[in-house]
């Protein structure tokens, strides 16, 4: 639960300034918050993820284009950009590498056919992709507002129920919990 409150962290706070300001003044905390959730990795766990890299690389390059151009097209670009690029990566472990990124996140605590982790990370690839593509939508057909609340409830919502879908799908999967004799 930590976990997801510390991904969160960054999202919150622009929401939080979003609602009480502008989205510059949102862009502007959300890099900072970007800034301090790398950090707080490097000095917790003396380990930043990949993606935390790439999210900050994003938000600087975008949310910094933001404030010095004053055109907000450029941060809501950015959540299409690693949604998409989180799919391209995903659909790219498809050929390279003996398993596929979902068998080397998951593959320790579930035991898949070869074929079905295939149609797990293309299907997540998909998501992905999806989102993206939802975004561009919401981001050319409605005001800023609406943006901020999709991209603050809609994506974390959809990705919910994306996930309980996908544990509907592996649920034929799960091994048979084991009897406990008293």
């Amino acid at each position: 639960m930590n976990k997801i409150l510390f991904d969160f962290f960054p999202i919150v706070l622009f929401f939080i300034a979003y609602k009480n300001y502008d989205l510059y003044v949102a862009t502007a905390v959300v890099i900072g918050a970007t800034f301090v959730q790398v950090a707080y990795s490097w000095f917790k766990l003396r380990k930043v993820e990949t993606m935390q890299w790439v999210t900050l690389g994003l938000m600087v390059v975008m949310g910094g284009a933001t404030l010095y151009l004053q055109d907000e097209q450029f941060i809501k670009w950015k959540l299409t950009i690693i949604e998409w690029l989180f799919g391209a990566v995903l659909l790219g472990s498809q050929f390279i590498g003996k398993k596929t990124i979902m068998e080397k996140m998951m593959g320790a605590n579930l035991e898949l056919p070869k074929k079905v982790w295939s149609i797990l990370n293309t299907v997540w690839a998909l998501f992905f992709i999806s989102i993206g593509v939802i975004n561009i939508y919401v981001m050319f057909n409605y005001d800023t507002e609406t943006w901020v609340d999709f991209k603050t409830f809609g994506v974390p919502a959809l990705m919910a129920v994306f996930i309980l879908l996908q544990l509907a799908f592996l649920y034929k999967y799960m091994p048979e919990p084991a009897d406990s004799e008293d």
